[in-house]
């Protein structure tokens, strides 16, 4: 059973999504939270598998609240799907460097949604291809190159590394380099080891930070 803690200040869309994920045979809603101070003390309290944030709220916004949560400072980070407004938020890449494990967008279908959470839930980054084509390249001037290990990558890995960047899933990187969708899955194991990084969103953040894509 999927245990989820939803956080968001409007009362309407909170009670949407207990009712969808309450409707789940494999989901149960184990607590609410209406603003971002509150989110991170119930999420700490409870321990949900999986933390379905807003970004904006008050108190504190729900970047705050995820780099608590699982930023690079938490002892046991909790998995983040924050959930944002493309067209009034501007604050995506600030949530993913915070350490949400994906995003989807608030106009998504409930199927969607619910899939993003089992994707989560199962310690998987979610990233939909064409929304990580559109945020990332919005946001692009506002990351600046680092000098971070990209270096440590072999060619291959590389270029894989660019093939998530630009939002392709394994069987598309796959179908692209003409080998198998296990061997893609070898060489995301590798980068993630070899980066220190913790799932795909990191890769797509450090493939910018680094000029790898731009």
């Amino acid at each position: 059973m999927i245990r989820l803690l939803i956080c968001e200040d409007q009362a309407l869309v909170r009670a949407g999504y207990v009712t969808i994920f309450n409707a789940q045979p494999d989901m149960t809603v184990v607590g609410e939270a209406a603003d971002g101070r509150e989110a991170v003390s119930k999420a700490r309290e409870l321990r949900p598998d999986v933390v379905v944030m807003d970004i904006r709220m008050p108190q504190l916004d729900g970047i705050e609240a995820t780099r608590q949560l699982a930023g690079p400072g938490s002892a046991e980070p909790m998995r983040i799907l924050v959930v944002t407004t493309f067209n009034v938020d501007s604050y995506v890449y600030d949530a993913l460097r915070a350490g949400a494990s994906g995003f989807l967008l608030k106009d998504a279908p409930p199927p969607e949604l619910i899939n993003g959470v089992r994707t989560v839930a199962r310690g998987e980054s979610l990233l939909s291809p064409a929304v990580t084509r559109t945020l990332i390249g919005r946001f692009a001037d506002r990351i600046r190159p680092t000098a971070e290990p990209i270096t440590t990558l072999t060619t291959r890995e590389q270029e894989v590394t660019k093939l998530i960047a630009e939002g392709l899933s394994n069987a598309e990187i796959a179908e692209r380099l003409v080998i198998s969708a296990e061997t893609v899955k070898t060489y995301v194991s590798r980068i993630l080891t070899k980066l220190d990084l913790r799932d795909r969103v990191q890769i797509v953040v450090l493939a910018y930070r680094t000029g790898l894509v731009s």
